[in-house]
């Protein structure tokens, strides 16, 4: 373990230049027991003594009980690992010229070595005289004794913080199981990982980095950029980084301090750990050769087993949880891209202004069915115009399957509605219903399928509703109303009655809407109540240029995980249908 190790010890003891209740209790037995003006319990850390415990010390040294090594005996005790006994310290070659003794008055010096479980030397427990003193074998006896009582208080406190550790450990191994498991893509895996790590001991940085073929790159969440990152945000596999060789070689690489990062590496990787402010790291590769974890110390570390043991562990969770987000990504990919070419460019149609919106599910894996349509129907005998259709629906589900299903509804509903004479939308969805009756598109869907015609200066509206939340109208002066007219609740539903048409004329001004319920669903929130308050939004803004009005009814949806595609398409009657 050497120096690194009983460093770790004594952080893992607490103990630093602060008063402590035990160990003035034993400086305070010292004094009276061997009859001493001074007695300290003395700790050494790299470049300085520290002294958690202390009777009898002069200004200003009791104010900081800490002095520089130039300052230290105890020095000498851990060094040689057995006692230093001096009768007159101002005789002896190896102490004379401490500046212990002008500045601290320390002529006579008895110290015992404090040690851990491992035999590690962590300071001294030590009587002081300002006088020269010959020390009696009962004396360092009773030193002896209390110095094998304090060490065993050492090694008790020692012992508690590391079950402390390791209970925490287990509960990270817990955290991480299920926290890592709910990421959805690489950014959110790489935050959660950051976010898992924030105790005063825990790694400062948390990185990870790819496979790719050639090299690494880092996964970088944009929310905690270090400049670095950008800066160093690939890396070649013959790079000379701790994360490379953990790469090349496939094993654990550990850098304990600052001198084995510039004994073992590059250069390069000194300047970037040096940018971070990191003097250590841990370099574990991931299973399947899927990249590196790094975790990361601001100063020298001591890797303990349980620890390594532990985070080798979280690495194996984060494989899982890359390979799950690399393969939901290609999938959702592939459906996002085709229900992006299914969905429709709106027709520009004289007298009517429209716009559209989608927004796919945050937080599931797979996107849905949701889809608007909109076209225009050939041009009837003797009519000036052209009616046009709109529809709104979604498909049961939440995958690939769901989109694909959409297409093909989507592709019926026009078919049905293109072969029909009458272009009736009731009609259109009956001939859908058969088709589910046929073919295997799954357990159903909901729509509203609408359609506009130009009637003598006005447009009529004529629709039917599979069970979808119901189309809402804004009428020049403010009001909105549901068209809540319902036939069959689903689309595909067996053996259910024919669905009917519902008429209704547009005036000039008015604003009608569509939409799917992702715009209106909310869990632990009643429907007809978020329908309500978007039918407010709609009152309030429908006069509002038609991109504007789209911003307000989605307002927070972009900013919150959301369960469900949002499709909503919005028409305005701009001009007289004639």
């Amino acid at each position: 373990m050497g120096e690194l190790g009983r460093l770790e010890a004594l952080r893992l003891a607490g103990l630093t230049a602060a008063a402590d209740p035990g160990m003035d209790r034993f400086a305070r037995l010292v004094s009276r027991f061997l009859r001493v003006p001074v007695s300290l319990v003395s700790l050494l850390e790299t470049d300085r003594q520290v002294f958690p415990g202390m009777v009898g010390l002069a200004e200003p040294w009791a104010g900081r009980r800490e002095t520089p090594l130039s300052h230290s005996f105890c020095q000498h005790v851990v060094l040689d690992g057995r006692p230093l006994v001096l009768e007159d310290t101002r005789v002896h070659a190896r102490t004379c010229a401490s500046l212990a003794i002008p500045d601290l008055q320390v002529i006579a010096y008895a110290g015992m070595p404090l040690t851990d479980a491992d035999g590690q030397v962590l300071g001294s427990l030590c009587a002081i005289d300002h006088k020269p003193r010959k020390w009696a074998e009962g004396e360092l006896q009773d030193l002896g004794d209390l110095t094998a009582a304090c060490s065993v208080e050492l090694r008790l406190r020692i012992a508690t913080e590391r079950i402390r550790q390791d209970r925490d450990h287990a509960g990270l191994l817990l955290r991480a199981s299920i926290e890592l498991g709910h990421s959805h893509d690489l950014t959110d895996l790489t935050r959660r990982l950051r976010r898992m790590f924030d105790g005063p001991y825990e790694p400062s940085f948390v990185g990870l980095l790819l496979a790719d073929g050639q090299g690494l790159w880092r996964v970088i969440d944009p929310d905690d950029v270090k400049p670095v990152e950008t800066a160093i945000d690939r890396l070649d596999l013959d790079a000379g980084f701790p994360s490379t060789q953990a790469m090349r070689e496939q094993r654990t690489v550990f850098v304990p301090d600052h001198d084995a990062l510039v004994a073992g590496f590059s250069p390069e990787a000194v300047a970037g750990y040096d940018a971070l402010g990191l003097r250590s790291a841990l370099c574990v590769p991931l299973p399947r050769g899927r990249g590196v974890l790094t975790w990361c110390w601001p100063g020298r570390h001591v890797l303990a087993v349980t620890e390594e043991a532990v985070l080798t562990a979280v690495a194996g969770y984060v494989s899982q949880a890359v390979d799950r987000t690399l393969f939901v990504e290609t999938r959702l990919s592939t459906a996002e891209q085709l229900q992006a070419a299914m969905l429709t460019d709106l027709p520009d149609v004289p007298g009517l202004d429209m716009s559209a919106l989608y927004l796919p599910a945050t937080d599931q894996d797979m996107v849905g069915g949701d889809w608007y349509d909109a076209y225009l129907l050939p041009r009837l005998p003797d009519a000036p115009r052209r009616a046009l259709m709109l529809s709104i629906g979604d498909i049961i589900g939440h995958d690939v399957q769901a989109a694909v299903v959409m297409g093909q509804v989507r592709s019926m509903l026009r078919q049905a509605t293109l072969g029909h004479p009458a272009h009736s939308p009731a009609a259109a969805l009956d001939a859908i219903d058969s088709a589910f009756d046929v073919l295997p598109l799954g357990p159903g869907a909901t729509a509203v399928h609408a359609r506009l015609d130009p009637d003598g200066g006005r447009w009529r509206l004529t629709w039917s509703n599979a069970g979808h939340p119901p189309p809402l109208l804004r009428t020049p002066d403010g009001r909105v109303s549901a068209l809540d007219e319902h036939g069959l609740l689903l689309l595909g539903a067996p053996g259910g009655p024919a669905r009917h048409d519902h008429e209704l004329e547009l005036p000039l001004g008015s604003v009608l809407l569509l939409y799917t319920d992702g715009l209106v669903e909310r869990r632990d929130n009643d429907i007809d109540a978020s329908i309500g308050r978007t039918a407010s939004t709609l009152s309030a803004h429908g006069d509002e240029p038609l991109p504007q009005l789209l911003e307000a009814l989605s307002h927070g949806l972009a900013d919150a995980p959301q369960r469900d595609d949002v499709a909503v398409l919005v028409v305005r009657v701009t001009e007289g249908g004639r």
